[in-house]
């Protein structure tokens, strides 16, 4: 046995349940034991998390590569009340491609067996049924795929290891002209440019909203310029025309901007590398040259291109002119702070409208509606913060949304905002400070367009759009108020030691070349709760000092640590940065724990599982 598997701490791996059943297996109901002999990954996600989203696409080559080894099985945990519909988890794994086997966990009951505390976490069982790793946030799958081929060659040494195929049965297709939609655009001819996402496609339709006057793009995953038919995209998204009547277009998963000639068909690319941004990057410079990390949408605002950077929380700028990105807004931690550009938060900005001097923002983790003024303030209407959400009306600092996608600018100064977990397009007026429901029933809305006195929305999960009348007779919606489903952690009042575990995966060490390679940011809402240990560090432990007097709130802790190959004959060694935002409820009662462990990569020694 080698040195790593015999240093391994292996825990037995608790059984996998989910209320919702197994989902991309042909109708097949599944137990670990019926997984013994393959390599097992959880992967904890739930179908808001643009975090979950990035760790969905970066498992694809391993499963490719290790198809007769390893198994993969998304526990689909959800956050919002939309995310626990069982029809909600079985579209968005069409959706978004998943291509293995999804347990549906609608209750937590799997995620509380495992410990789990962050979207998304990867959880590694090895072929007798032992968890053997932890990794939580992205980044994370050089280092899994390494223990993978460990775990292939320790396995098979003893016979324990089992090949062939996997479980997973793919979904027969759907013959819809549009597959899960999101974003649309009026075009100067009347007709529609729609992102037709999970199809990997632009869509033109016809001013009557159906019929396909052109396609664009093979419909396969690429990210290849050239003509209408030999153009590639990856699940695009947000739409916006500029002043030379040409596209822009938020290629989400290709981590691009790329542009539609409306003449041609012709598709060029406008920025991004077609690699995700990852800390340390550069956030500004020539737009071919700079990464970008998930773009959501688009707007012109102030005569740049607004980018909706979801995958990292911050809003950045294309300058079409000049040919250069920058961050324009957010610090990539993610929460809702209002403010000075470079010291707001977002979490997930997905929808983008100008109006006039002001760029209309759904920031759709914190289900806000926020807004940024011309001198890159950001401002918040709607909304309070990442726990809270539901639908409900009236005065905005009360009203609440749940997990909006799109904006839409009304031609009274007032915003529509498809609230997209609620089925309901809704309305905020800044003249009143009012919110009111428009229309509801609307499946999954993720964006809407002006057509004369009618909007146009997106009914995503619908495949289709739909035809409102404006101004539409507000519907009477009962109020409903929600939190996270997630359980608040209990903890005792006074010190607390905050311990983020991470070891350096096999092979690796430390990044210390430069300084410190760890990172430890600490914040609390409401701020009040932190008497001691806010702010950063480069300690991955630090001695907290919770009020007595504030009974409960969320604790706020960022992660980073830096990793390189640990191969003195290797000049320039790869290195990896891994971080993970947490946002972490927690209700003080005394005689609790004292400790809070959350685990970055690794196991946790004092894991009592």
């Amino acid at each position: 046995m080698n040195d790593s598997a015999s240093r391994r701490v292996r825990v037995r791996a608790p059984e996998l349940v989910g209320k919702g059943g197994w989902l991309n297996t042909g109708d097949q109901q599944y137990t670990l034991a019926d997984l013994r002999g393959r390599i097992v990954i959880l992967d904890f996600w739930t179908f808001c998390c643009i975090n979950c989203l990035h760790v969905l696409d970066e498992l694809r080559e391993l499963e490719e590569r290790h198809r007769d080894t390893v198994v993969v099985v998304g526990v689909h945990s959800p956050k919002f009340v939309h995310e626990a519909e069982h029809q909600a988890v079985v579209d968005a794994v069409e959706r978004y491609g998943v291509e293995h086997p999804v347990l549906d966990d609608p209750e937590l009951a799997t995620w509380k067996q495992y410990a789990v505390r962050a979207w998304p976490t990867l959880v590694v069982i090895d072929p007798e049924g032992y968890v053997v790793a932890q990794h939580a946030g992205e980044g994370h799958v050089h280092a899994i795929e390494r223990l993978v081929a460990e775990l292939e060659a320790e396995h098979e040494a003893k016979g324990t290891l089992r090949r062939g195929d996997g479980p997973y049965v793919a979904p027969e297709p759907e013959p819809t002209v549009l597959r899960f939609p999101g974003k649309a655009l009026l075009l100067p001819s009347g007709n529609f440019l729609v992102s037709d996402t999970t199809r990997h496609q632009l869509v033109e339709l016809a001013e009557d909203g159906e019929s396909v006057v052109r396609r664009t793009g093979t419909g396969a995953r690429g990210f290849t310029d050239g003509s209408a038919e030999q153009a590639s995209f990856n699940e695009p998204q947000g739409l916006a025309l500029l002043d030379d009547g040409s596209v822009v277009v938020a290629d989400t998963v290709n981590h691009a901007l790329r542009r539609l000639d409306l003449a041609s068909g012709a598709v060029t690319t406008l920025a991004g590398t077609g690699r995700q941004w990852m800390q340390g990057a550069p956030t500004s410079g020539p737009a071919r040259e700079v990464t970008l990390s998930s773009p959501w949408d688009v707007a012109l605002f102030g005569g740049r291109v607004w980018i909706a950077m979801a995958g990292v929380h911050q809003l950045w700028t294309y300058d079409p002119a000049a040919g250069t990105v920058q961050a324009a807004a957010g610090t990539t931690n993610e929460g809702l702070v209002d403010g000075p550009g470079a010291e707001a938060w977002f979490a997930q900005p997905s929808g983008l409208a100008a109006a006039g001097d002001r760029l209309w923002l759904a920031d759709s983790e914190t289900s806000a509606l926020r807004w940024v003024d011309p001198d890159g303030a950001v401002h918040t209407a709607v909304g309070t913060g990442l726990f809270d959400f539901g639908h409900r009306d009236g005065e905005a600092g009360q009203a609440l949304l749940q997990h909006p996608l799109g904006v839409t600018a009304l031609p009274d100064g007032s915003v529509a905002v498809a609230d997209t977990y609620n089925h309901a397009l809704r309305r905020y007026d800044p003249a009143t400070g009012e919110v009111t429901t428009l229309a509801t029933d609307l499946r999954e809305p993720s964006d809407a367009v002006l057509v004369g006195d009618d909007i146009v929305v997106v009914e995503s999960a619908r495949h289709r759009l739909t035809r409102l009348r404006l101004p539409e007779e507000a519907v009477r919606v009962e109020a409903v108020a929600h939190r996270t489903q997630r359980a608040a952690t209990e903890v005792a009042p006074g010190r607390l030691r905050l311990d983020v575990i991470f070891q350096a995966p096999a092979g690796q060490k430390l990044d210390t070349r430069y300084g410190p390679s760890t990172r430890l940011l600490v914040s609390a809402t409401p701020p009040e709760l932190l008497l001691k240990g806010d702010g950063a560090d480069s300690d991955l432990s630090r001695e907290l000092e919770l009020d007595p007097a504030v009974t409960e709130g969320v604790l706020h802790v960022s992660a980073m640590a830096a990793s390189c190959d640990d191969d003195p004959a290797n000049e320039y060694p790869a290195c990896h940065v891994h971080q993970q935002d947490w946002g972490v409820p927690v209700r003080l009662v005394a005689g609790a724990a004292d400790r809070l462990p959350l685990v970055l990569a690794g196991l946790d020694a004092g894991d009592g599982r």
